[in-house]
């Protein structure tokens, strides 16, 4: 296998803009140590930010792509605490992780039909522990209506390219959520019409 090398590492113009919002957010909400699976990493370059930022914890990317998994490897190569990417499907029924502390999913669900979604939801539910954290960011409708212009023309664009996707509404994820024993314990508003979504894992 050859070395990873910083002309393999793809770019995401969005990650400059929302890391620091969003690492506002992990700052108190993830545990003091454990692992953080990350479900589609696409570039790497959260991972590359946010592991080193919790030092205590092993972040493990993964992503079903395999050009976005070499991208991930070059971000985060020489950072000790973040695992080499995984291949993993969120929709797939198994995922190739048995157990997670924490479970985080940015920018995803919106780009990818909805069993896409479910399969996120329930391998969360497989391999969380009770009080475990799903989090989830990106753009969302709420009570059946977009939260900005912006959105529905971002919602009418991806809906072009890919009937399956579009902008989720927060009702539908958090009732996909409650089914599979979590509890809706946080909604964040972000910048540029986005939200951080916080669910935990009911006991039993």
């Amino acid at each position: 296998m050859r070395a990873m090398s910083d002309d393999d590492r793809q770019f995401a113009p969005a990650t400059q803009r929302n890391r620091e919002p969003i690492l506002e957010v992990l700052r108190r909400t993830l545990p003091s140590q454990g692992t953080v699976l990350e479900v589609a990493s696409g570039t790497g370059e959260h991972a590359a930010f946010f592991a080193p930022q919790f030092p205590r914890l092993a972040w493990q990317p993964s992503d079903a792509d395999p050009a976005s998994r070499v991208s991930i490897a070059a971000w985060t190569a020489g950072i000790d605490t973040v695992r080499p990417p995984l291949a993993l499907d969120a929709a797939s029924s198994t995922w190739p992780l048995s157990a997670a502390d924490a479970v985080l999913c940015i920018n995803m669900i919106h780009i990818a039909p909805w069993p896409a979604t479910e399969g996120l939801v329930a391998g969360a539910a497989r391999i969380l522990p009770a009080g475990g954290l799903l989090f989830l960011y990106g753009p969302y409708k709420r009570d059946g209506r977009h939260t900005a212009p912006s959105n529905a023309a971002f919602d009418a664009s991806l809906r072009a390219r890919d009937p399956a996707w579009g902008v989720r509404d927060l009702g539908d994820v958090s009732a996909l959520a409650a089914k599979a024993g979590f509890n809706l314990a946080e909604v964040v508003e972000m910048p540029a019409n986005n939200l951080s979504v916080l669910f935990r894992r009911q006991a039993g």
